[in-house]
């Protein structure tokens, strides 16, 4: 889709950041990094660096192979990204530190004060920092949202005659779930969170999502791993994934043939942040990426990848608008209310998805 580019607030004058310095906790950083870089020394540096590279933002993912490629064409920074989950992208950066080979990483919210307590990150604002809602960022810019998912489901109407549009037609049906790795995906832990809230759960009380899933698996209905390869294959029949993923996998695959729905009694709205490697070898490259991630063209790049926007000013081209689900699926969907709760609640989910519901795939 042919859709012009445009990094509107431009990267031009000495607009000043506010940005800390990474703190110690004994260890060094190989980079020094300063606080207080203007936009244009933080694209000279990111310049002179040439590379960024990521983990967990693959180009399939949420349509990241535009930023990257715009990064490229703009900026001359080539990238690598090696694919992973939140939870391995915070071991990665813990277990490399000065042998660092992952300057940035997109992680759920919930990993994000995780990774700032672990003291893993450095913290960068961007310009864009007045038009992130408070709950979307950290206080200092440790992380910060750069885009909303919904859990949806996605059916192969190949497998299902009368795709599921709630909570209750997947515990009432007989085909295949699937949700992929809950023990380490965050992707998969608000899935379950999505159906205890559905069952009369909340993030203090995911036991009711822990239920149903364990439901599944008793029935022998809960298998794969909801990757395009697989979907493509007809070896799941329904999927349940973030909006963007359900809806880009659709336009890859076949457009009539899967049916997107976000479930009628609710579902849970949550956010990717990106987190900048306090060890990153190419820091003000990382940097750079944050400030187009929310950029307009950034943010637009995101659209066209069927993820909603955290900046909401930001205008969306009618074309990509039109890419997104209607806004009406939405009315009984809501963001965690306790991110603090939530936190402590994702630590405990790969036990119990261990000893409650993987445990009947055996």
């Amino acid at each position: 889709m042919a859709i012009q580019k445009l990094w509107k607030k431009g990267l031009i004058g000495a607009l000043a950041i506010s940005m800390l310095a990474a703190c110690s906790d004994g260890s060094s950083s190989s980079n020094e990094v300063k606080s207080d870089l203007t936009l244009e020394e933080i694209t000279k540096k990111a310049k002179e660096e040439g590379t960024v590279n990521s983990v967990g933002m693959p180009d399939t993912w949420a349509n990241w192979v535009e930023t990257w490629r715009d990064l490229g064409t703009e900026y001359s920074l080539k990238h690598k990204d090696t694919d992973m989950s939140s939870a391995e992208e915070l071991a990665k950066f813990e277990a490399e530190k000065d042998d660092a080979t992952a300057d940035i990483g997109d992680v759920g919210i919930a990993f994000g004060p995780i990774a700032k307590d672990k003291g893993l990150t450095l913290p960068y604002k961007t310009s864009y920092w007045d038009e992130i809602p408070d709950w979307a960022k950290d206080d200092e810019g440790h992380w910060i949202v750069g885009y909303t998912g919904t859990i949806s489901f996605l059916t192969d109407k190949n497998n299902v005659k009368n795709a599921p549009k709630s909570w209750e037609d997947i515990k009432n049906g007989d085909y295949t779930v699937s949700i992929g790795d809950a023990l380490t995906a965050n992707q998969a832990q608000f899935a379950i969170l999505a159906a205890a809230m559905a069952f009369g759960g909340d993030e203090s009380n995911i036991q009711p999502g822990i239920d149903f899933f364990a439901d599944l698996a008793k029935q022998g209905r809960l298998k794969g791993d909801p990757t395009v390869a697989n979907l493509e294959k007809g070896e799941i029949d329904v999927a349940i994934l973030w909006d963007f993923n359900s809806l880009g996998y659709r336009h890859q695959i076949d457009e009539k043939r899967f049916d997107v729905v976000i479930p009628s009694e609710g579902s849970v709205t949550s956010g990717y942040a990106t987190i900048i490697n306090k060890y990153a070898k190419n820091p003000h490259a990382a940097m750079l990426a944050r400030e187009y991630i929310l950029s307009d063209a950034g943010q637009e790049n995101l659209a066209k990848g069927y993820a909603r926007p955290i900046r909401d000013k930001v205008q969306l081209s009618q074309d990509v608008q039109k890419l997104l689900l209607p806004e009406e699926m939405y009315k009984n969907a809501q963001p965690v209310k306790d991110q603090k709760k939530w936190e402590e609640t994702t630590k405990q989910i790969p036990q119990l998805y261990q000893e409650q519901v993987l445990i009947h795939g055996k």
